[in-house]
């Protein structure tokens, strides 16, 4: 039973210094030299709202403190990515969280956190690099995600991605639009790009 487990999440390891690299854009490991960057994002309240997430007030030094042991620390149920361009400039994070191995799903999200790579096709590309990465290299055959239901721009992204709404969800006082991949979809979609 925990040979099968582990071969389920084989691709979610840490990725140990090599990247997954998309078209424009890598996906790597999170580092301290992120800290700065994800401490802004966190702090900007355009960007909280986005997330509907609290905007962050702590301090840098506080804030570095946590980060430190989240970057050192394996988590078998949450798998963070940095988003960086093909030169290396860190623009935002992306993850695959809440993952259970049982159901063989996991939740995944992105943000583009520097604002120079809005609308112009990061987000879409980010998304279906993590994705493709995901069901090549794991056994899950769902992957989900929620987006505020006024988000039209995140929900563009995630549509182009080969997400499907499935659902409304509202949560502490906020309405979230529901979308899923099953793996048969994005097999399907493979094909259709192979071609």
């Amino acid at each position: 039973m925990k040979a099968q487990k582990s071969d389920m999440l084989a691709g979610l390891k840490p990725l140990r210094g090599t990247r997954i690299t998309g078209e424009r854009i890598r996906l790597r490991e999170k580092k301290l030299s992120d800290a700065r960057a994800d401490h802004r994002w966190q702090s900007d309240p355009e960007l909280s709202k986005l997330d509907a997430a609290p905007t962050l007030v702590m301090s840098f030094a506080l804030y570095l403190l946590d980060y430190t042991t989240i970057v050192h620390e394996y988590d078998h149920a949450r798998y963070p990515l940095a988003v960086e361009t093909l030169d290396g400039k860190h623009i935002g994070n992306c993850t695959c969280y809440d993952i259970d191995e049982k159901r063989g799903e996991a939740q995944v999200g992105i943000m583009i956190g520097d604002r120079e790579y809005w609308n112009q096709g990061y987000g879409t590309e980010v998304m279906t690099t993590l994705v493709n990465h995901i069901f090549r290299n794991t056994g899950l055959n769902r992957l989900y995600l929620k987006t505020l239901d006024w988000n039209a721009r995140a929900q563009k992204c995630f549509t182009k991605s080969g997400f499907a709404q499935c659902g409304w969800l509202k949560r502490e006082g906020y309405n979230f639009m529901l979308m899923e991949m099953m793996r048969p979809d994005w097999e399907k979609r493979q094909k259709v790009e192979d071609i």
